[in-house]
C-alpha cells in the first residue's frame, strides 16, 4: 500500500500509531424506499420506537457519567436530549412518513436537511457547531433504524481489550455522547473529516488528552478500517500505512514525546522564572468551575480567565443570580486566595438563551456581542455583576470585561457596576469594595488606543484570538482562510506591544489569554516584549513553563526589539525560530 498523508487542524498535541477503527457513518447508509399504506402506522411506530431508544441511551449514558469526568460533557448529552425532544425532529417526520409514504430513515434525513439548510444560511460559527449537534442527534437514531445499536459492539469491545490503546478512532465526527462511550476505553486517538478549534469535538479532545486532529475533509473514505495510520497531534498531520523508515522515525519521536510530558511534572511545582531572576505568573484559562481541578493540577499559579457564558450556553432558561454566585464562589474558594480573573458574558447575536429568539446578524462577531450584549441588556448584566461582587467575598476575584473598543462602553460598565454595588449595600450583602476592573483588549480600536484604557482600568488582558482575527480581517473558522491567521504578522505585533507599553508606562498589570499564550513558540517572545503574565489552557502550562526556565531576559529583550523593527512576516518568522533555538 502507498503511503500518504493528509493534512487537517491540530486539537490536542501528542504523537500516536495504532489501526485504524472506522466508526460508522449511517448518514451514508440512508436510502429512499416507498411504504404501502397500509404499513405507514407500523413505520411511524418503529420511528417513535427509535426516537424512544436513543432517548434512554443518551440519559444512560448522563447517568453513568463519573463524577470526575469533564463537566462539558454533561451539558452536551444535555443539549442531545433537548433537541431529540424538539418537534422538528421528533414529530414532523411522522408527518413526512405519512404525506410521502416512505420509509422512516428517508423521513428523519430529509427533515435534517431541512434544518441544516437554515443553520448555514445564517453563516456564523457558533450556529455552525450546533448544526453538528442536530446531525449527530440525527445519526443516533439512524443507527437504531438502521440495526446498529452502538458505535462497538460488545464482540468489538472485547476484542480491543487488550489493543485499544493502539486503535485509532476515524470518523465523520464524533459526537459528545460517543465520545463518553469511548472514554470507557483508552484509544491512542481520534481523527474526523469535520471539527474546528472551537467545535465541541475539539473541547472534548482537549479534555480527553489524547492525540486528535479535526477538519481533514475526507480521511473516511480515504482511510481503510485496520490500516496502520500515525497521528501527530501537534502538526496536525495523519500519516496512512507508513514506510518502514517513517514508522522508525515517528515511533522514536513517540518515545521521546512521551519522555518529555514525563520530564515536565518535574517542574510542576518549580517557580517559572528566568535564568536572571525574572519572575512569570502563569495563570490557567476555564471554562466551568470543575476546570479548576486540572488548572491546580498543572501548577498554574491562578485562573487569568474564566469564560462564564458556558454557565449560560446549551439551555433555556437563564442562570439566576444565585447559581452564579455559587459558581463563582466554588473557583474562589477553591482556588484559596490566588487571583481568580472572571470574565463577564461573551455572547452575542448568534447566541442567545432562546435559539426560536436568535437574530439573523450577516458578521456575528462584528455584531452585538460580549459588552456590546451586556450593556444592552442591563437586567441580564445587573444579575452577573451581582453575583460576581457577591463571590467576591471569599476570594480574589477580578472582574474582566470583554470587547472594549470605546472609553463610553467602560464608563457605561462602571456606572452599573457602582449600581449592583449600592444594591448589595442596601441589603447589606458583604462584597469586595475595591474588586479590581480588567478590560480585554480584543478590538485593534482598543489597542491603538490603549493607554487611555489603562488609565482607567485596573488591567489589561489581551484576547489574541479576536486581536489577530479583527486585524487581519481573517475568519479563523474558515478553512479557505485559515492558513492567513498568523500571530506573527508585524501588525499584530505592533499592536500587542503597544498595549503592552501603554500598560507598562502607567504601572498596570497586563497579560495575554488569547491561544497565543499557550504556544510555548511565541513564550520568549512575549516575554521579551515586556510581558509578565500568562494565561492558557492547562494541558500548556508545563511547556511554557520549560521554556521560560530556559531564559534569559537581556538577550530576549534584545531579540524582541529587531523582531519589532521588522515590517516583513516572511523575515520574522525565520528569526523567531531562531530566538528560540537559543
Amino acid at each position: 500500500m502507498t503511503s500518504f498523508s493528509i493534512h487537517g487542524v491540530g486539537v490536542s498535541s501528542g504523537i500516536a500509531i495504532g489501526q485504524a477503527h472506522l466508526v460508522s457513518n449511517a448518514l451514508l447508509e440512508v436510502v429512499h424506499y416507498q411504504l404501502p399504506k397500509h404499513l405507514i402506522d407500523d413505520e411511524i411506530k418503529r420511528f417513535s420506537n427509535a426516537i424512544a431508544a436513543v432517548k434512554q441511551d443518551l440519559e444512560q449514558i448522563k447517568l453513568s457519567l463519573r463524577s470526575n469526568a469533564p463537566a462539558e460533557l454533561g451539558a452536551f448529552i444535555g443539549t442531545h436530549l433537548m433537541m431529540l425532544a424538539d418537534r422538528s425532529l421528533s414529530e414532523i417526520p411522522k408527518d413526512i412518513i405519512r404525506n410521502e409514504q416512505c420509509n422512516a430513515e428517508w423521513a428523519i434525513k430529509l427533515q435534517m436537511d431541512d434544518i441544516v439548510e437554515q443553520f448555514e444560511l445564517i453563516e456564523d460559527e457558533y450556529l455552525r457547531e450546533r448544526k453538528q449537534d442536530v446531525i449527530q442527534v440525527v445519526e443516533r437514531v439512524l443507527k437504531v433504524l438502521l440495526g446498529h445499536a452502538s458505535q462497538l459492539s460488545n464482540k468489538q469491545q472485547n476484542s480491543v481489550i487488550n489493543t485499544e490503546r493502539k486503535l485509532i478512532l476515524v470518523a465523520h465526527d464524533i459526537s459528545p455522547a460517543d465520545a463518553i462511550q469511548f472514554k470507557q476505553h483508552q484509544f491512542a486517538a481520534f481523527i474526523t473529516d469535520v471539527g474546528g478549534v472551537t467545535s465541541h469535538t475539539a473541547i472534548l479532545a482537549r479534555s480527553l488528552n489524547i492525540p486528535s486532529i479535526v477538519a481533514l475533509q475526507r480521511a473516511r473514505d480515504l482511510i481503510n478500517d485496520g490500516e496502520l495510520i500515525i497521528v501527530d497531534g501537534s502538526l496536525g498531520v495523519v500519516i496512512v500505512s507508513p514506510s518502514k523508515e517513517i514508522l522508525a522515525e515517528y515511533k522514536l519521536r513517540q518515545e521521546q514525546w512521551e519522555l518529555e510530558q514525563q520530564k515536565l511534572q518535574r517542574i510542576k511545582s518549580t517557580k517559572a522564572v528566568t535564568m536572571d531572576g525574572i519572575h512569570i505568573e502563569l495563570f490557567a484559562n476555564i471554562e466551568v468551575p470543575e476546570d479548576v481541578t486540572a488548572a491546580k493540577s498543572s501548577g498554574a499559579t491562578g485562573i487569568g480567565l474564566y469564560r462564564t457564558e458556558f454557565l449560560f450556553m446549551n439551555r433555556r432558561d437563564m442562570p439566576d443570580e444565585e447559581e452564579q454566585f455559587v459558581a463563582y464562589k466554588s473557583v474562589a474558594e477553591a482556588m484559596k486566595g490566588a487571583v481568580v480573573i472572571i470574565r463577564t458574558l461573551d455572547l452575542g447575536a448568534d447566541k442567545q438563551m432562546n435559539p426560536d429568539t436568535v437574530s439573523n446578524c450577516a458578521n456575528p462577531a462584528l455584531g452585538l456581542r460580549a459588552i456590546r450584549l451586556c450593556l444592552s441588556e442591563p437586567k441580564i448584566f445587573h444579575t452577573q455583576l451581582r453575583a460576581l461582587l457577591r463571590a467576591s467575598h471569599f476570594g480574589n476575584i477580578k472582574i474582566l470585561i470583554p470587547m472594549l473598543s470605546t472609553l463610553g462602553e467602560l464608563r457605561q460598565t462602571k456606572l452599573l457596576l457602582e449600581r449592583a454595588k449600592q444594591s448589595l449595600r442596601k441589603q447589606g450583602i458583604a462584597f469586595n469594595e475595591t474588586i479590581a476592573l480588567g478590560g480585554m483588549i480584543e478590538v485593534p480600536a482598543a489597542a491603538i488606543n490603549a493607554d487611555a484604557f489603562a488609565k482607567e482600568l485596573d488591567f489589561l488582558s489581551i484576547g489574541t484570538n479576536d486581536l489577530i482575527q479583527y486585524t487581519l480581517a481573517i475568519d479563523r473558522t474558515d478553512d479557505a482562510v485559515a492558513h492567513l491567521y498568523n500571530p506573527l504578522h508585524p501588525s499584530v505585533l505592533k499592536l500587542l506591544s503597544m498595549t503592552i507599553k501603554a500598560a507598562e508606562k502607567l504601572g498596570k498589570s497586563v497579560s495575554v489569554c488569547g491561544e497565543m499564550a499557550g504556544d510555548a513558540k511565541f513564550t520568549k517572545l512575549l516575554i521579551g516584549m515586556g510581558l509578565r503574565q500568562l494565561s492558557m489552557h492547562p494541558s500548556h502550562v508545563l511547556n511554557v513553563k520549560q521554556r521560560i526556565l530556559h531564559s534569559q531576559l537581556s538577550l530576549l529583550n534584545s531579540n524582541a526589539r529587531k523582531i519589532l523593527a521588522l515590517t516583513d512576516l516572511d523575515k520574522i518568522e525565520p528569526m523567531v525560530t531562531k530566538f528560540n533555538q537559543h
